[in-house]
């Protein structure tokens, strides 16, 4: 089969893997239109980090410039017991992560992000189209028609779910049940490091791990600013669905229990948290949940994973530097392009959803488990806390 004239993709939702599939695809002569239920783009958040996997495509999308400006470059990842404050084991990055990998290791803003996707995709000539959100949509052998709640009906060859963890996309190609509650609290902020007192400001990625709870915390903002994140287990808030509530340092400190001063320090030097609730869903198990037909979902919509290897929206920009791949390949069918990105990618995610469930057990580990964790970091810090096969591999660029 031919590739399909005047092909184009209607992605569904303007956050970061969304803008991220629209850049890809019109810098590989895509046409595309996205379209987002907020009246206009914004991100509301904290900071993220983003492996040399991901930065590598970035760079390769021509982003690395827009990225040096925002983002920091932390010269080192360290471990730490939440209760003692003693270094487990320690991983440089800089240096280490260019020679190795080939690209940084960085970590930004969520907001500084979306910005330079959506000021590339705009460059690109990207058609947004705010204010509108899929209902559903029905589909015949050569497009889709895809209906929204505000009342329209778009044209289209194909629809792409970028919509979230409570993907609309999702429940009529998958039709399985809501993201399901980790039973985790995430509690962040932001705090000027300038704000801080010396001995607390810092230039690299630290993870507190304790019995059931762990804290990272990462500079953003050209290092002007820190980022802070304390995961604890709880009980979901009782507003459902609703997934940003203001924090309060007292019930994070309940719920955290005894830590070492050095940690307790660093946690009440924060003026404010936001609470999040995570969710989840179970590993991808095959291509279908993916992509049928004309219809591919990508990023939290597909693979929503906990955030414990870091790698939540850089698995959605592995995804949009794959999907524009496979839609700009020639001599097959929109439905056979789908095929194969969900095809190429599906494991690869349910790999990270894995590990990420599997490291949040280690970092919240008790007991001997805990004693065994702290032991392996201290004689094999840097080799335990590497992941080549997910910093190695990837999209090709």
């Amino acid at each position: 089969m031919t590739r399909e004239d005047h092909q184009q993709v209607l992605i569904a939702g303007g956050g970061i893997g969304g803008l991220a599939a629209a850049v890809a695809c019109r810098q590989r002569g895509v046409s595309v239109r996205l379209m987002e239920r907020a009246a206009q783009l914004s991100e509301v958040g904290a900071g993220i980090q983003i492996g040399p996997n991901v930065t590598r495509i970035l760079q390769a999308w021509g982003l690395g410039s827009a990225l040096a400006q925002v983002a920091a470059y932390p010269k080192q990842l360290q471990a730490r017991d939440a209760q003692t404050g003693q270094v487990l084991g320690t991983l440089p990055l800089g240096e280490r992560a260019q020679l190795l990998y080939g690209a940084p290791y960085a970590t930004i803003h969520r907001a500084d992000l979306q910005g330079l996707l959506h000021k590339a995709a705009l460059g690109l000539g990207v058609d947004m189209l705010l204010g509108q959100t899929v209902r559903g949509w029905e589909a015949n052998e050569t497009d889709l028609l895809v209906n929204t709640l505000e009342g329209l009906t778009l044209q289209t060859s194909a629809l792409i779910g970028a919509d979230g963890v409570w993907s609309t996309v999702r429940q009529q190609l998958v039709g399985d049940m809501p993201a399901r509650f980790t039973g985790h609290l995430a509690y962040r902020s932001l705090v000027a490091q300038a704000d801080l007192p010396e001995h607390l400001r810092s230039d690299q990625v630290t993870v507190w791990m304790g019995p059931r709870l762990h804290v990272v915390h990462y500079p953003v903002r050209s290092g002007q600013w820190l980022n802070l994140v304390a995961i604890v287990h709880g009980a979901k808030p009782d507003q459902d669905r609703e997934w940003d509530q203001a924090g309060e340092t007292q019930a994070l400190m309940h719920a955290m229990g005894a830590v070492g001063r050095d940690l307790h320090e660093r946690l009440a030097s924060v003026p404010a948290w936001r609470q999040w609730a995570l969710h989840d869903r179970l590993p991808l198990s095959q291509a279908s949940e993916m992509a049928q037909g004309r219809v591919a979902l990508l990023g939290d919509a597909a693979h929503p994973m906990r955030p414990y290897l870091a790698q939540g929206a850089g698995m959605a920009i592995e995804d949009a530097q794959v999907l524009a791949q496979r839609l700009s390949l020639g001599g097959l069918s929109v439905p056979e392009q789908l095929q194969g990105y969900a095809e190429q990618r599906w494991a690869r995610n349910a790999r990270v959803q894995t590990r990420a469930i599997r490291n949040g057990r280690i970092f919240h580990a008790q007991g001997p488990v805990a004693l065994g964790r702290n032991l392996s970091l201290r004689l094999m810090g840097e080799r335990l806390m590497d992941v080549p096969w997910l910093y190695g591999q990837g999209p090709s660029v």
